[in-house]
């Protein structure tokens, strides 16, 4: 499953990513396929990183079903079917926006497993957390899983970064539990 001319499996976003990170990718992808089961991702303060990363790995499509982008409370609401009250009630950065996030797009896709993220990567508003990020992770006819993760005032890109270790984790603690 490597990329052609020479290059890693995720080829086009080297290299910006841990050679680790993009290795747990391939392994992903390489235990979907051999578990005949599809992803889906709803993605927030990653912004697609998460969906290029998982369709950069050549030879393993057929186990990425689709991503959503949904930055805006507005796209989680209207793409994920996430509940206006939910936002208002616990905001967009909380455990219940995720489970919600990753529940909709399961049922708003053909995939088996769905995992989504929403968080502050960069600075927050007053009175929040830089660096927070919630992960939730649903698999059809199973559980959802959360995980909140406090990677602090780092920056950006190391929060992105780190947030996309820990949803490839996730997802494959989902396709190894049956």
């Amino acid at each position: 499953m490597g990329a052609q001319n020479g290059g890693g499996p995720a080829e086009t976003l080297s290299p910006a990513l841990p050679t680790w990170v993009e290795g747990a990718a391939e392994a992903l992808l390489s235990a979907c396929c051999d578990a005949e089961l599809k992803i889906a991702t709803a993605e927030s303060c990653t912004g697609g990183l998460l969906a290029s990363l998982l369709t950069d790995v050549e030879g393993a499509s057929h186990a990425f079903e689709r991503g959503f982008v949904v930055y805006s409370e507005e796209a989680k609401c209207e793409l994920l079917g996430v509940a206006r009250e939910r936002i208002d009630a616990c905001g967009a950065v909380s455990r219940d926006v995720a489970v919600a996030m990753a529940e909709g797009a399961l049922a708003r896709s053909h995939a088996d497993i769905a995992l989504a993220v929403t968080g502050y990567a960069g600075s927050a508003p007053p009175g929040e957390e830089p660096g927070l990020v919630h992960f939730a992770c649903a698999r059809r006819g199973g559980r959802t899983a959360h995980r909140e993760e406090h990677f602090g005032d780092i920056g950006r890109g190391p929060v992105r970064i780190k947030t996309v270790a820990v949803a490839l984790e996730m997802m494959d603690d989902a396709v190894r539990d049956q």
